[in-house]
């Protein structure tokens, strides 16, 4: 697999970079956040939230709906799983990282999708993306021995803990928090009773070509 750019003509059935909103000062806030061995999500962190392109986003890109900034940092170098929304993300790299990409539309019968079809994008540090509602990703890749910090914006709510159980069968079993559709790799160390629907091989971004 081929490292791309997020300016290729490959990224624009995932998503679209955003220039209209300015994303230096966000940037520099995240850099102040942990960055672990691991891999931390957090999806509302009043710190982000507080600066001003909280309202510009808010406006701008979600069209004035409620909103919510958080971070997902740490270091990775697997696929792991994907998810998916029913509503765009947008992501904001504080330093350089690797997104890995599907499309909703390969996810196949059984719900179980081929990882071979997965592309991997670098996300150069300061800029912003937008990934359509139909792109498949999960947690951000190292570009670097330094990890990764990532800004990431939703419809405020989403992977906030589920009110109620779900059995109704088919994609509602992929359902694992609020406005979140998870497939699971058999190798990427998730909790119990997650969909394991990820055939081929767990991608290692250490394989990629650059």
């Amino acid at each position: 697999m081929k490292l791309q750019k997020v300016t290729d003509p490959a990224f624009k059935k995932y998503g679209k970079v955003v220039t209209n909103v300015d994303f230096s000062q966000l940037v520099e806030e995240l850099k102040k956040t942990p960055c672990p061995e691991g891999v931390v999500y957090e999806p509302s962190v009043e710190s982000l939230e507080a600066l001003p392109v909280y309202q510009a986003l808010q406006d701008v890109s979600y069209g004035e709906m409620p909103i919510q900034i958080g971070y997902c940092n740490g270091h990775n170098e697997y696929l792991n799983a994907l998810e998916y929304h029913r509503t765009s993300e947008v992501d904001v790299a504080a330093n350089d990282l690797i997104l890995l990409l599907g499309q909703q539309q390969d996810i196949e019968e059984g719900d179980t999708y081929d990882t071979s079809k997965v592309e991997a994008f670098l996300l150069p540090a300061g800029v912003g993306v937008e990934l359509y509602a139909t792109s498949l990703h999960y947690a951000p890749c190292n570009a670097s021995d330094e990890g990764f910090r990532c800004a990431i914006i939703l419809p405020d709510g989403t992977n906030q803990t589920l009110d109620e159980n779900h059995y109704a069968g088919g994609e509602d079993q992929l359902l694992t928090a609020k406005n979140k559709w998870l497939i699971g790799h058999p190798e990427g160390g998730l909790p119990e009773g997650n969909h394991l629907g990820l055939t081929g091989e767990n991608l290692c971004v250490k394989d990629l070509e650059r």
